[in-house]
């Protein structure tokens, strides 16, 4: 089933100082919404694997725009779906969950092991969502989580459409001091997997 776009929508904000002081790095945040005809609004179907290959579309799309807006590496990820008030629940769940996440690593091309989180709603023109983000490669990565709060598009989604959104990031929270797993764990993970497979 073809995907009607009306528009693309890109957002991005680099943080240079959160709290009480200036981050380590400038922390780039990337969100990429598509507005989107809902091709099952209206009625009910009991089968929505027809939109299933739309989701598989956007993800890679949407992906690609947000990587090169981004500018570097992937470090954490998220997907959301606005539905408009013709549509359905389970109709971002069929755009979300069954392919989008699966294109969204191949377009990235890294291990990308973890679950992409996402959030699904049904909402009027002008709704906001937040987007929860999670590090690509492991889900107990606390210094990740993290979340991009209330995206959306300023006139959408119409009652017949579906707001679909991809967001990525070049880096976790800023000064993440909670405790728990952070990035030099991670790396210290990956070192140890190089030596053992030298060494074996």
């Amino acid at each position: 089933m073809p995907v009607e776009i009306r528009k693309l929508v890109v957002t991005r904000e680099d943080v240079d100082f959160e709290g009480f002081k200036s981050t380590e790095k400038t922390i780039r945040r990337v969100t990429v919404a598509a507005v989107i005809k809902n091709p099952m609004a209206g009625r009910y179907e009991e089968n929505l694997s027809p939109i299933f290959d739309i989701g598989e579309e956007l993800g890679d799309r949407l992906c690609r725009i947000g990587m090169e807006e981004l500018g570097g590496a992937v470090e954490s990820y998220g997907k959301a779906c606005i539905v408009g008030m013709d549509g359905e629940l389970e109709h971002g769940g069929a755009i979300l969950h069954p392919k989008l996440g699966y294109a969204m690593r191949k377009a990235i091309g890294l291990p990308c092991r973890a679950l992409i989180p996402g959030n699904k709603k049904v909402g009027n023109p002008g709704g906001k969502i937040d987007i929860p983000l999670g590090f690509r490669d492991e889900a107990a990565l606390r210094s990740h989580y993290d979340t991009i709060p209330e995206a959306g598009v300023f006139d959408a989604p119409r009652a017949d459409e579906l707001v679909v959104i991809v967001a990525l990031t070049d880096g976790g929270r800023p000064h993440p001091r909670i405790g728990g797993k952070g990035m030099a764990d991670y790396l210290a993970r990956l070192a140890q997997e190089a030596t053992t497979r030298q060494e074996g």
